[in-house]
């Protein structure tokens, strides 16, 4: 197994070799990932980040059972501008390869608000990743004039409540669905 260090340093020059606006950033236990603005050429990494998430991490993301993303969803995901619709990709360097292993995104749903998700690979959790993510994001929200941000989640998703309240959203009961809880950042 690498040391962290050995890590860090197998992944520097394939991260230095990333065109483009990007982020390196430290998680917890040390190791470097890098974030930037997904782009069209992610597609098949999205569709293998999903098909390896465990059942109940592609449940918690999409409120629904799924086994494979189809055509349709991965058009709806990869479809951004960078201003309305914003999805930042977490990449760590595996065995030569730039591998998804996070993702954050937002839409807008009126004029000055945006729905957001944070999803992060299961074997990743627990390592501020999710955090690095989302910090990414409501800049970018902000930046873009959004008054505020919510994510729309299972009651059930312990994860996403400790990262919500952690990053300063309120959390209430969906009314329309008790199942489901609404966190919201005003910005």
């Amino acid at each position: 197994m690498l040391t962290v260090k050995d890590h860090n340093d197998q992944a520097a020059a394939t991260y230095a070799a990333v065109d483009g606006q990007y982020w390196i950033e430290a998680l917890r236990d040390g190791r470097h990932v890098l974030i930037r603005p997904l782009a069209q050429a992610d597609r098949d990494r999205e569709y293998a980040f999903i098909k390896r998430l465990s059942p109940e991490s592609r449940h918690m993301r999409f409120l629904a059972q799924i086994s494979e993303p189809g055509a349709a969803m991965l058009d709806q995901l990869m479809d951004t501008d960078n201003k309305q619709r914003v999805a930042y990709i977490a990449l760590v360097h595996e065995k030569g390869d730039l591998v998804e292993i996070g993702i954050s995104r937002y839409a807008a749903t009126r004029e000055h608000e945006c729905e957001c998700a944070v999803t992060v690979a299961d074997e990743w959790m627990h390592l501020g990743l999710g955090t690095l993510l989302m910090d990414h994001l409501i800049k970018a929200a902000r930046k873009n004039g959004f008054r505020q941000m919510y994510s729309v989640d299972a009651s059930s998703n312990a994860p996403m409540r400790d990262l919500a309240k952690a990053l300063g959203f309120e959390t209430h009961n969906d009314p329309d669905d008790s199942r489901q809880v609404i966190h919201r950042l005003y910005l």
